[in-house]
Order: structure tokens, then sequence, then C-alpha cells
């Protein structure tokens, strides 16, 4: 998608501090960060949310899953804890409308969210 700003991330058209990058999916961190550690996982194929993804294609989900795993894994967060959120249309804060977890960690992280 020419106008979709995660696309363009992918393309290279636009820089990121880039965390980790298969041939799958791309991480890289939030410009807006709400922890220490906050990266968002993106794969490189555009599907707009969640569940567009979760019917997309047999293992995207699950690569998306494992790269945040890897990134919490590099970013030294996995033993204490991280969590993994996907926004899910503007109801649930969604903004940009490619399909993206947020990997936060690094400190506390409360329940109930925001």
């Amino acid at each position: 998608m020419t106008d979709c700003l995660f696309c363009k991330i992918v393309a290279k058209e636009i820089p990121a501090d880039v965390v980790l990058e298969t041939d799958r999916t791309l991480a890289f961190r939030d410009i807006n960060p709400q922890a220490p550690m906050h990266v968002l996982v993106i794969p490189k194929e555009h599907h707009a949310n969640a569940a567009e993804l979760a019917v997309a294609d047999d293992g995207l989900a699950d690569d998306v899953l494992k790269t945040a795993h890897e990134v919490a894994v590099r970013e030294g967060v996995a033993e204490t804890g991280y969590r993994v959120v996907f926004n899910t249309g503007p109801g649930a804060g969604q903004t940009v409308f490619h399909v993206h977890a947020h990997v936060l960690g690094g400190r506390n992280l409360t329940w109930p969210p925001g």
C-alpha cells in the first residue's frame, strides 16, 4: 500500500530504529515509547489489523509472536516479563492500520491497562 506508514518503513522509504528483521517480520522502536522497552513488530506483508492477520496466512501470526519473543530476549526483558498488545480497530486505540504488536517491558506493567 503506497500510503501506509509501516509499508513505507518496510520498503526503507522511511527510516526506523530496527531491532530485528526476519524474512517475514520487522521490529523497530516505537517513536512514542510507553515503557523503557517499547518495540513494534509488524509483518512485512500488509494486513490492516490482528483479525485480518489471523485469517490471512498460515503461520504469519505465529511469526509475529515469535519475533516479539525474540525482541524481548534480545532486549533483556524476557525473564522479568513483558507485554504484547495488538490494538484492533479505532475503538481499541489503533491509529496505524497495518497490524502491529507492541512489545513492552523494562518496568512493572499494571493491570488493567489504560
